[in-house]
């Protein structure tokens, strides 16, 4: 009996207890929006503003379909979408367009709305690899 305590005492002493990992106030969220569906962008958006108003550092990856969003020549059909882009924009949250998904969907840098930027590897990875981000995907 003697050796189990002896060996429970050792293992408790040397592995750490695990704690839940919790988000903070302040972590960063980085959303990878892959479709132009309309219920579920405006999902993801909506949900990406109100994080932003709650204090959380934002960028929204625009891949895919979900590249479509950002196409000045769409505006009729994402007319929700765009404005909601353009209020996270001014409220200072990032949004990056996917530049091979640009290529694919044949939109251009002059087609997107102002202020979106084109990805590369820096941009999107210094977005994407901060400490504390989280990520979602829709």
């Amino acid at each position: 009996m003697k050796a189990i305590a002896f060996v429970a005492s050792v293992f408790l002493t040397a592995v750490p207890l695990s704690l839940p990992v919790l988000a903070g106030n302040e972590d960063p969220l980085f959303i990878n929006l892959t479709t132009d569906q309309a219920h579920r962008s405006t999902m993801a958006i909506g949900f990406s503003q109100a994080q932003l108003e709650r204090g959380h550092p934002l960028t929204i990856f625009l891949n895919d379909q979900g590249i479509l969003l950002a196409s000045k020549a769409k505006a009729d059909q994402y007319q929700e979408q765009q404005a909601t882009l353009r209020a996270i924009m001014k409220k200072g949250g990032l949004v990056i367009a996917c530049p091979a998904c640009m290529k694919k969907y044949g939109i251009s840098e002059s087609d997107l709305l102002e202020g979106i930027k084109v990805g590369n590897p820096a941009l999107t990875g210094e977005a994407l690899f901060q400490d504390d981000t989280k990520t979602l995907s829709w």
